[in-house]
């Protein structure tokens, strides 16, 4: 003989009796609910949430031959700006050798019901669309929290070579942007999430 002297120990074990008497009368027990896993889509997003508000310095890591967007000595900031539940705007500032800012490129994620968005929100200094903007693509391929390629259907079918984006997103470590050619980078920046900077006045067309 023993005697049940707290109080949650009487309560768990009339919980479990019962539960033995349900399923002695035919009775099924109710289901558990059990936690759906979380998808690496958004996983990839809360890495980008975890650095809202932060900016950090980069810089050019790989250029194709003869490109000349940037010269390698601009200094290079990304701002994880504005972060909603479904969509992260991340604004690319660059610093150019006559000191002026360009401050024209936002990086935008937008959360789908199939994966992640990427758009390329450029401006002009106004504020109104450049007169190429908004271009991007889908999720493609096997999706990693730490890292996504995003493909350009239409370059894709102009070369005939699969061809897009990649992002590498390791917070507190790195941020990797750039762009791959038959899934090797061929333009590449690389930013140092170990150490934040000032952030950075909003891009064109963002106030």
């Amino acid at each position: 003989m023993f005697r049940i002297t707290n109080q949650l120990t009487v309560v768990s074990l009339l919980a479990a009796l019962t539960g033995l008497m349900a399923c002695s009368n035919g009775e099924q027990p109710q289901d558990v609910p059990v936690d759906e896993p979380v998808s690496a889509y958004d996983l990839f997003m809360d890495n980008l949430r975890a650095e809202c508000g932060n900016a950090y310095a980069g810089n050019l890591t790989l250029e194709p031959e003869g490109d000349t967007m940037l010269d390698g000595r601009e200094l290079l900031l990304v701002h994880f700006r504005e972060c909603e539940d479904d969509v992260i705007r991340v604004p690319f500032h660059i610093e150019q050798l006559d000191g002026e800012w360009d401050r024209s490129r936002t990086w935008i994620f937008t959360r789908t019901e199939d994966g992640i968005d990427l758009r390329h929100d450029h401006r002009k200094p106004d504020g109104s669309d450049d007169d190429f903007t908004m271009y991007g693509g889908p999720t493609y391929g096997e999706a990693d929290p730490n890292q996504m390629e995003f493909i350009s259907f239409e370059r894709t079918e102009e070369t005939g070579m699969y061809r897009g984006w990649r992002i590498i997103i390791e917070p507190g470590v790195r941020y990797v942007y750039g762009t791959h050619r038959g899934g090797e980078w061929s333009w590449r920046v690389d930013f140092d999430l170990t150490e934040a900077v000032d952030a950075p006045p909003a891009p064109w067309g963002h106030d």
